[in-house]
Parts: structure tokens; sequence; C-alpha cells
């Protein structure tokens, strides 16, 4: 395959990268699934050894695992392992968790601390959702390097935005809805790039659920489950699921209170802060920064924790060293009383399951953490540690 060439398959378009640029990409493939290889790789199956499926299921709480929403999700808990201890690590949002779990380090190493941070270099608030953020190799390119290949198939726009090209194939989405693609369109690229490409590793969002509340999230829930549930059998009717792994877990568990208001009033109405504070606002996390003179900024630093620390609504306010995130996070992490399980460690599903005989089975009392999903990758392939090693440890 040359590079810039596309050509049509069964069930989608391939184009390598980089040849074209993105938009042209998804105004080129409307109506199809669009899928990008890395120029040099080869397409078709490689052979006949292990597969590895990291499924997050966005925003999934543990006690909506059970066989009203999620039977499937059932179904593979009780043949695989699972691990009720299980809790996301801190962060600020969907993006630096599903960096966690692609590097096995945490934010501080990563280079991803949260969804929206102050960029002190540009002097603007923005999202981290540029393949530069992430500082730290993942699994999706360090696989490669010893011969296997390595999938992407993401809906959300930041969430391909962040891993970039590191994969060996990738799913172009297109038209996103409000930049996400829903969960059924995510499902049947997942479908074409296993039947396609078969990469060695995959990893796949569904996302639907996340953005959903009151009446319709049950709905939602109830659809991802058969979204995995397709997974497990097209991988049964393919041939492949006595060689699959499934690692299923959630970046962290959804939470759609809403904060008591800005905190940016009470800022405003402090003298010495007015003007010199730089709030980047995420679910459940306020990253506070000072732009002030460097010479006043350990005296305005105890003054802003005192202040914020009064606001209604707020649970604790930390240093970002404290919960391990980067100086992306600004001087202060303000968590918040509402959506505090998007920032702070809470309770995921995690689990293990498929074909391979080294899925074990039963209830594993081992706390786990979503920044060993990379460590788990690594060792079912035989991956050696990153340099500084990870943060993180296998759950097999």
């Amino acid at each position: 395959m040359t590079q810039g060439t596309q050509f049509t398959c069964r069930s989608c378009r391939w184009v390598t990268l980089p040849a074209v640029k993105r938009r042209s990409l998804l105004k080129a493939a409307a109506g199809s699934v669009l899928l990008s290889a890395a120029p040099g790789v080869a397409l078709g199956t490689t052979g006949v050894g292990r597969r590895v499926y990291v499924v997050v299921v966005d925003g999934l709480r543990p006690d909506e695992v059970g066989t009203a929403l999620t039977p499937n999700l059932v179904a593979l808990r009780a043949n695989g392992t699972y691990f009720p201890r299980a809790r996301s690590a801190p962060a600020v949002g969907t993006i630096p968790h599903h960096v966690m779990m692609m590097t096995g380090v945490r934010p501080d190493r990563g280079g991803v601390s949260a969804d929206t941070i102050f960029d002190r270099a540009r002097g603007v608030v923005r999202t981290l959702g540029r393949a530069s953020d992430l500082t730290f190799p993942t699994v999706l390119e360090r696989l490669p390097a010893l011969g296997f290949r390595t999938g992407s198939v993401l809906p959300k726009e930041n969430l391909r935005g962040v891993f970039g090209a590191r994969a060996s194939y990738r799913w172009e989405p297109g038209p996103p809805v409000e930049g996400n693609a829903p969960d059924a369109f995510t499902s049947h690229a997942l479908h074409a790039m296993i039947d396609e490409a078969d990469p060695d590793l995959v990893l796949v969002h569904f996302g639907d659920h996340d953005r959903e509340g009151g009446l319709g999230r049950p709905l939602a829930v109830r659809t991802a489950d058969e979204q995995l549930g397709k997974l497990v059998r097209h991988l049964e009717a393919s041939g492949r699921w006595e060689r699959s792994v499934l690692v299923v877990t959630a970046d962290h568990p959804v939470d759609r209170s809403s904060p008591d208001g800005s905190l940016r009033g009470r800022l405003d109405a402090d003298a010495l802060l007015r003007n010199r504070v730089v709030i980047a606002e995420n679910a459940g996390a306020d990253l506070v920064s000072w732009t002030g003179p460097a010479s006043d900024r350990d005296l305005a630093l105890r003054h802003l924790e005192s202040v914020v620390s009064r606001a209604p609504g707020v649970l604790s306010v930390h240093r970002p060293a404290e919960l391990r995130l980067g100086p992306d996070a600004g001087d202060l992490v303000v968590l918040r009383e509402a959506g505090r399980h998007l920032a702070a460690p809470a309770p995921v599903p995690l689990l293990v399951a498929g074909g391979d005989p080294v899925v074990g089975r039963g209830v594993s009392a081992t706390p786990v953490s979503t920044v060993d999903v990379a460590p788990t990758v690594g060792r079912l392939f035989g991956l050696p540690e990153p340099p500084g090693g990870y943060d993180g440890q296998s759950v097999i």
C-alpha cells in the first residue's frame, strides 16, 4: 500500500497517514467506516497469536453492573476475574484517565492531568487534546517496536487527538455527533478493524451513557452492554475468542451533579486575587493558576487556598503534587463536592475475561486501579517496562 492511497475493503475504507488532512478524510469517507493505517503497516491478519481488547465503558458505575442493565458484562464477570476493589486513579476528566490506561504512569509523568488546563505558554485555557500533550510512550506505539500491531477505536475527538497516530490502525469517524460518534458506529468500526486489520491490541471506548442522564441513562448503559456482547459474539464467530483477552473497565464513575456556582465571583471580589487568577473548569474540579507577580506568588497562594476552601460546594483544596498531577494542573486543584467522582479516586468496574487460557476465574481482593491496565497489557505481550518503570502493576 502506498502512502496517501485509499481503497475499499469489505466494510471499510483505508488510507495511510500522514498523507492528507483529517478533515478531507472525513469528507471522503462520508457514509462509510474510515480506518487509517500508519505508513508501511501491512493489512490483514498476521497469525494466530493472542489478541487483547481494552474496552472502556465511559462513566460506568459498579452499582450499574447487574443482570437488568448489563447482562453481557455480568456473564463476562462470572467467567473471568473480577476486581471489586478497583478504583480510578486521581485525574481530572476522561482524557487523563485514558492516558494513564495506555501509559501505566500517573499524570505527573504522562503529561496529561486534566481535560481542560490553563496553558501558561499560550496564555489560554484549552483542552488537552493534542498528541504533543502526551509526553510518555504508550503501549500503542511501544508494542509495534516488538512486531505487534495496535489499533484505536475512539469516538471522542479529544481522545483521538491526544493519542494521535500512535496506534498502527485508527478509526476516523465521521460525521461525529457533537464531537462524539455514537456507540453503534463505534461498534461497527471495531468489527471492521478486527476483520480487516486484526490488531494484536485494540483500545475501544464506548461513551454514549456518559453523555446521558436521568431517564435516558439506563437505556444508554444497556446499549453499551449490547455492544460488548456483540464484540464477544464477533470474536467467537471469527474464531478469535479462544486466544482473546478482554480488559473491561471505566475511566471514572459518572457524576451528574453540578457544582454550586463558579469560583470566579468570589475571586473577583478579593482585591489581591482580582484579575490575577485563571480558572480552568473541569467536571468535579477547578484548576486554579496564579498569574500575578512571581514575587507575590507564595503569599497569594496561601490566601487563595483560604478563600476557595470556604466557597460553597468545595470538598478539598490540593497542591497538584499531592495528587500526582503535573505542572499543567496549575497552582491549586479545587475538588468540588458535586462531580467529585470525576476527579477524586472512586470505585470503577474492572474485570479480565476471554477465552485465552491466561484468563483466571473468580473474584480478586487485590486493590487495583486504572493505571494498572498498561502493565497488564505489557505482561500479556512480554513488553519490557518503560524507562522509569510503571506506576501501576499487572493484574494478571
